[in-house]
């Protein structure tokens, strides 16, 4: 008794119980570090760390909206004017070949020809494999990363490349006798190399969740989401109509520039870093030790050396194994990264067919393309922007406050998983998916047609609710690598998809053109039917530390933590 009198023990809770059983020896640190864990209190404290601060030092999402609104206007305003570059480039060297000289940014009959069109085919689909292939390499490692260092340099250097790729495109159409148009590719070896706009979505979102309490995050991350819209639906207008005003292609490219500086350098040294310096040791200390346990055990062989070379290692998250991970746990991170994989799969491979096979079908030009375009972009802006914070108003925030009102209590914020509001969000936005299909299938008139584009816009609930959702499930310190191993899927669906979808519908648009939009059904369908196996409030049951190895116990040594804390424990003893 006397050594427990000269000590102060700390009470544990159950969490540690488990996982610190008598004879466990931990350091200072990791103590120290669990005290203020989720993992102990079940509470979210992502903001915890930053009480106290001026606002210009606390995280919040909206430091992300204005800079990440200009960022996806340039991405926006720059997809028509580098297809038309790129389409000038490529028709100048062809004929420059045959001793004829072509004039770069001038509309010319001789650059519509199937020779012409099949070298631009060919050199978009390169640019879209390297920047595709290694971004879809370095952005999980990029997430894994900013878990531990930060998200808010990582976030600056992801747009680094594509601010290079830009000068480089603007060297290829001001010195297109001196710069081949075949750097270009270089350029998207730059931003592939940085992550490109995968890494940039995944530390955007990384960014909101450490900021966010889990009831509001669904709908911040709707505000991302909104933003990117936002800068598709009106950077082609503002493009086209800043082209014609300045009348030259290359002014659109020197906004765009100036766009990605503006950004890196916002990110880089304005915007508050996310993750607090606690949280960055706490996560270097756990990855420190977990390459000393590899050590230790003698993994480092030829064989270790070659699983670490697999490119796709990182989707191993999507299975977790192991300390505070469950079979019921994996089948909703699976379960949550298909239907993401599909969602955004499906934005990326189904843009450039359904307007191809609307101009087809309805004799459509550049402006009705256009415009169908910019309302469906608007239509989701508003239904993530307006129509999801009045879902979560209704759904978590009021019944939140008439709790507090009847119990007297205040709501505690916790990463406890999917709730059944998330769930059935996203089974609703499948289902719209489907039924929209359905209509494109059975359009014959344009009404009908754009109906049905109405219609998908609800589907822009899903994206957001299922990312969300796969940060409710990981402990804070995994967001990032996990958001990284979903970025892995984004980048294959942005290789995969177009070609299996663009592929499908060549093959049938003599016969059958609305088949793609029945596979797409299809593929909805299935997404549907995976979301039954998901479960509410299911998560990752891990603290910042790993699960401390057992020391040998001297004779007469004193382990703090096995002690007792109070006389009922005495006796219990």
């Amino acid at each position: 008794m006397a050594s427990s009198k000269s000590v102060q023990p700390r009470r544990l809770g159950p969490e540690e119980d488990e996982a610190d059983p008598s004879g466990v020896q931990t350091t200072v640190t990791t103590r120290l570090l669990r005290a203020d864990s989720e993992s102990d209190s079940g509470r979210w404290t992502g903001v915890d760390d930053f009480e106290g601060l001026p606002w210009w030092r606390k995280p919040s999402v909206l430091w992300l909206l204005g800079p990440f609104s200009l960022f996806t206007l340039a991405f926006g305003g720059t997809i028509v004017p580098k297809l038309n570059l790129v389409l000038d480039l490529v028709c100048r060297r062809y004929y420059a070949d045959q001793s004829t000289l072509l004039a770069v940014g001038v509309d010319n009959p001789m650059c519509r020809t199937p020779e012409v069109q099949k070298d631009v085919a060919t050199f978009l689909l390169v640019i879209n494999l390297v920047t595709g292939g290694l971004s879809a390499i370095v952005a999980p490692k990029l997430g894994h990363l900013s878990d531990r260092h930060g998200r808010r340099k990582l976030l600056a250097l992801a747009s680094c490349g594509g601010l290079l790729g830009e000068i480089i495109t603007v060297l290829a159409a001001k010195f297109p006798d001196t710069v081949d148009y075949r750097w270009l590719v270089l350029g998207a070896f730059f931003d592939g190399m940085t992550g490109s706009f995968t890494a940039g979505s995944i530390l955007s979102q990384s960014y909101t969740s450490d900021c966010t309490p889990p009831s509001r995050r669904a709908v911040s991350i709707g505000y991302i989401q909104a933003c990117l819209f936002m800068g598709l639906a009106f950077g082609p207008l503002l493009s086209g109509y800043f082209v014609k005003w300045t009348g030259s292609l290359l002014s659109m490219f020197y906004v765009a520039i100036c766009c990605h500086a503006f950004f890196v350098l916002f990110a880089g040294f304005v915007m508050p870093e996310s993750l607090s310096k606690k949280r960055q040791i706490a996560a270097r200390e756990k990855w420190k030790r977990a390459q000393e346990a590899l050590g230790t055990a003698g993994v480092f062989s030829w064989l270790s050396v070659v699983k670490k070379s697999n490119p796709f290692i990182p989707l191993r998250m999507l299975w977790p194994t192991g300390w505070g991970t469950s079979t019921r746990l994996r089948l909703n991170l699976l379960a949550l990264a298909i239907c993401d994989a599909i969602f955004l799969g499906v934005a990326f491979a189904v843009g450039p067919v359904l307007m191809l096979y609307a101009e087809s079908m309805f004799h459509w030009g550049n402006f009705e393309t256009s415009r169908f375009v910019s309302i469906l972009s608007l239509t989701r802006v508003f239904v993530l922007m307006g129509l999801l914070p009045l879902i979560n108003y209704i759904g978590r925030v009021r019944p939140a406050a008439r709790r507090q009102k009847l119990f007297g209590t205040a709501p505690v914020e916790k990463n406890a998983g999917a709730d059944g509001l998330d769930i059935w969000l996203l089974r609703f936005a499948l289902i719209f998916e489907v039924i929209a299909c359905v209509g494109y299938t059975l359009a014959r008139d344009e009404n009908s047609f754009v109906a049905s584009g109405l219609v998908t816009a609800l589907g822009g609930l899903g994206s957001a609710t299922t990312q969300a959702a796969v940060t409710k499930h990981m402990p804070p310190e995994l967001v990032g690598q996990m958001l990284g191993a979903i970025g892995m899927l984004h980048a294959l669906s942005r290789i995969v998809g177009p070609v299996v979808f663009s592929g499908l519908y060549a093959a049938t648009v003599k016969t059958f053109p609305q088949a793609v939009f029945l596979a797409l059904g299809g593929l909805f369908a299935f997404a549907l039917v995976i979301t039954l196996v998901i479960r509410p409030h299911v998560h990752w049951h891990e603290s910042v530390e790993e699960q401390p190895r057992p020391q040998p116990r001297g004779l007469y040594s004193t382990i703090v933590q096995s002690l007792p804390v109070d006389e009922d424990q005495v006796r219990l003893q």
